[in-house]
């Protein structure tokens, strides 16, 4: 064999691996729509490592989004108590109001539970809308938010209340002494009402991007978590690091907040929610 045929059959073989690779590796512009929809660099390369077009890539996304069983909003006791937990700054007192004006659409009797003691305006905000919603406010300004909790749930069994909304104080998840004082509330919860709290919704800012996945690992590490709400997605966020915190926790997206109105807390649909990360 002479020299200039292995030099040829050396080019067809790297021209060959060339086009392979090539039709192999996804485009450019996925990697970056991925990242640029917050999913973060690492799942957007495990994404990627499935699938090379963009339906391809939803369909994946689905996937992992549907794969928590989630069993909605609905009443698992009389009354059913939800925890409201999340980082300062997130909205989980506008998105208590807000499941609280989803509930009394449905009629329900609704205690909302002013456990962030430690924000002045956090009593008058969530006092706000319990008056615009029909609810009851149970509050003890100054006072621990444990001991606030264990009265609201009380008062929700004694007076055959449907729900009680629990606020909790924002609290940095690398602050142990604050998440320590989190396990007391969910403990004395289950001291109020055996089987309390039927649930802990995690809410995230959706500005946040990838330090929501340590939010999320390090509350779970203090509460059991049920449910995200992810908020803030009426500008420009997408959200989609939750791709990744469901894909690891296996924790269902609840709601997204999409505005500040009371009708703008929505039940999360993962057809819309896929679609709109993938938007330009």
């Amino acid at each position: 064999m002479t020299f200039g045929l292995i030099l040829f059959i050396a080019l067809i073989l790297t021209l060959g691996l060339f086009f392979w690779f090539q039709k192999k590796a996804p485009p450019k512009e996925l990697e970056e729509a991925l990242i640029k929809a917050d999913l973060g660099v690492s799942m957007a390369h495990s994404l990627l490592d499935k699938a090379h077009t963009k339906e391809a890539l939803k369909e994946e996304v689905r996937q992992i989004l549907s794969a928590p069983v989630s069993s909605g909003l609905t009443q698992k006791d009389n009354p059913t108590v939800i925890l409201f937990v999340g980082v300062n700054g997130v909205g989980k007192t506008t998105s208590i109001g807000k499941v609280a004006a989803l509930l009394k659409k449905e009629g329900k009797r609704v205690i909302l539970g002013a456990g962030d003691t430690f924000r002045a305006a956090a009593e008058e905000q969530l006092g706000v809308w319990a008056e615009r919603t029909g609810s009851l406010l149970v509050s003890r300004p100054g006072g621990d938010s444990a001991a606030v909790l264990f009265d609201a749930v009380s008062k929700a069994r004694q007076e055959n209340y449907d729900f009680v909304l629990c606020d909790t104080a924002g609290r940095l998840h690398t602050k142990d002494n604050l998440m320590e004082e989190l396990k007391k509330v969910h403990k004395v919860l289950g001291k109020a009402m055996p089987g309390a709290p039927h649930e802990v919704f995690l809410v995230l800012d959706g500005t946040t991007g990838q330090n929501a996945l340590s939010q999320a690992r390090e509350f779970m590490l203090a509460t059991p978590i049920t449910g995200i709400v992810l908020t803030k997605l009426d500008g420009t966020a997408k959200g989609g690091i939750v791709v990744a915190i469901t894909k690891e926790f296996q924790i269902p997206i609840r709601f997204i907040g999409v505005g500040e109105q009371a009708d703008d807390l929505k039940p999360f649909d993962v057809n819309e929610f896929t679609e709109a990360l993938f938007e330009n």
